[in-house]
């Protein structure tokens, strides 16, 4: 889908569909905005006939489909609900434009042009609106469908063309982020929802060095089982052990362009900034010995949910420039019973030197990533670390399937995540981290235990045996993505399956901290 900023009239263009706006207020079900309310000129009021016939209500994710009658250039109008235009969110905006291209493809249409409109703009800003407009059509009409035989050649939507007169940089750049974020989210969505049988730690480690291959600014080493060996993480082996598959810690690292020796023009200043991404990667979670049913395993291919949100963000990262190094690690193994597999009882001992009471063989998801966060902390001292990891039922029992739970040591770290997750429209809700809680994980043999011996507050008890891995005096958050990571119904942005989350929340973090140091930044052309 190839986005593109038009100045022409509306009357004149020529699309297979033609977007305008509404909102909703509590005493007027629908109200079109003034570019619309010109678009329904020359079709005799057809859009406020039809509209005040059928009681259409402009909230959000509402759409109406006009057939023009040749009565103007394009062939239909789609009229989209914004709900209280002075209340709209990104995640409101994004939900609305999935709805447009939806409904768009539902009709094959090939080219579509979207009426601007200024009360929009003004809420969300010009850059937003341009990137709301790119991610929630490529998102929304995104389809898994490698393992099906299609009878008829898929529709795309070829062009999208956005009418404005102002703002030419802002929405040009909005259109460009727009496409780097849509094309990270979908690697995504793609990686967990292909099968546990292709998606295996090897397959992670090859996809991995692949982005690094491409990429000069960007380096790919992986760990194999014998390194892990020497290194003492029990953590990562003890899991690995029931499978046939070897486990792999894959770190992918990118350093931002280094100073040109002049000091010249595209010079950056000096690097201040370290951040360590973590993602969960159990390409499949049987439970191990403590064996999930049947129904527990359906969707276990997207325990690695995580990994594939850093998979995501670095294969688009050096198209975002930030002034930075960024390294990603994926501890990456299959979690499954047999002889050989870890037992309730077992002991390991972790990078750090603590020895770990598995327990449960089906909480393995933080012992994995014990020694991932062990690690990055003594050896690569970031200024900032970060876990994504779909790692505990107890958080969706909390937040439900489409918030996120985060943990934070560090409160300008927590409240920066929860920015970038209303810029991004990723939801998040910090949890608390009490101290008193600790005491739930003694263990009686080893210095601690994996899951607790109560019920109660497991989405708190893991993020307090993950922090009990990262060293003294490094901020670091835990994002729980047990519940957003897939869905199991249709919704506007996320069709069912992976939905790609995380990967839209830490890049807008990124950047924002790059802002933050007074750096700037340029998305790579790469017309």
């Amino acid at each position: 889908m190839k986005c593109t900023i038009t100045t022409d009239k509306t009357e004149l263009i020529q699309s297979d569909c033609l977007v305008i706006f509404g909102c909703w207020k509590e005493k007027v079900p629908f109200l079109l905005f003034n570019k619309g309310k010109k678009v329904d000129q020359p079709l005799s009021s057809l859009i406020a006939n039809l509209t005040s016939k059928q009681e259409f209500e402009g909230k959000v994710g509402k759409t109406l489909l006009i057939h023009t009658n040749k009565q103007i250039q394009s062939n239909h109008v789609l009229i989209a609900g914004v709900g209280d235009v002075k209340k709209l969110s990104m995640k409101d905006w994004l939900d609305v434009m999935a709805a447009v291209g939806r409904e768009a493809k539902k009709i094959r249409a090939t080219h579509v042009a979207v009426v601007l409109e200024e009360e929009i703009r003004t809420v969300i800003g010009a850059e937003k609106t341009a990137r709301g407009i790119v991610e929630g059509m490529t998102l929304g009409t995104y389809e898994f469908n490698r393992y099906k035989k299609m009878e008829k050649k898929e529709h795309a939507i070829d062009i999208v063309s956005i009418i404005s007169k102002t703002d030419q940089k802002a929405l040009s750049d909005g259109i460009r982020f727009g496409e780097i974020l849509s094309k990270g989210t979908i690697i995504t969505r793609d990686l967990v929802n292909e099968p546990s049988s292709v998606t295996t730690p090897t397959f992670l480690a090859n996809f991995a060095h692949s982005i690094a291959r491409n990429d000069k600014n960007m380096t790919c080493d992986v760990l194999e089982k014998k390194d892990m060996e020497k290194l003492g993480m029990g953590g990562i082996l003890g899991i690995a052990r029931g499978s046939d598959e070897e486990p792999k810690l894959i770190k992918l690292t990118f350093r931002c362009h280094p100073d040109p020796p002049d000091g010249g023009e595209g010079s950056h200043p000096r690097q201040k900034k370290t951040i360590v991404l973590v993602g969960k990667g159990v390409t499949f979670d049987s439970g191990g010995l403590s064996l999930k049913s049947q129904e527990g395993m359906e969707t276990m291919k997207i325990d690695m949910a995580g990994a594939a949100a850093i998979l995501g963000i670095f294969s688009v990262i050096s198209e975002l420039e930030p002034n930075a190094t960024v390294i990603g690690l994926i501890p990456a193994v299959e979690n499954m019973p047999s002889g050989k597999a870890i037992k309730p009882g077992d002991v390991v001992r972790a990078y750090n030197g603590k020895t770990i009471e598995v327990i449960s063989t089906d909480a393995e998801g933080r012992v994995i990533l014990a020694d991932a966060l062990a690690w990055a902390g003594e050896t690569m001292k970031p200024d900032i670390m970060i876990d994504l990891a779909t790692l505990t039922g107890a958080c969706m029992i909390a937040l439900g399937e489409d918030i996120a739970g985060l943990f934070a040591t560090d409160g300008k770290l927590g409240e920066s995540l929860k920015q970038s997750a209303v810029q991004s429209g990723e939801a998040v809700w910090e949890l608390p981290m009490p101290e008193s809680y600790n005491d739930l994980l003694k263990s009686d043999v080893a210095d601690i235990r994996n899951v607790t011996r109560k019920r109660y507050g497991g989405a708190i008890t893991a993020a307090l045996f993950l922090k009990a891995f990262v060293p003294d005096g490094i901020p670091w958050a835990h994002i729980d993505i047990a519940g957003p990571a897939i869905a199991e119904k249709n919704a506007l942005l996320t069709p069912v399956g992976g939905t790609g989350f995380g990967v839209r929340l830490i890049v807008d973090f990124l950047l924002k901290e790059d802002k933050e140091e007074g750096n700037s930044y340029n998305l790579r052309d790469n017309s």
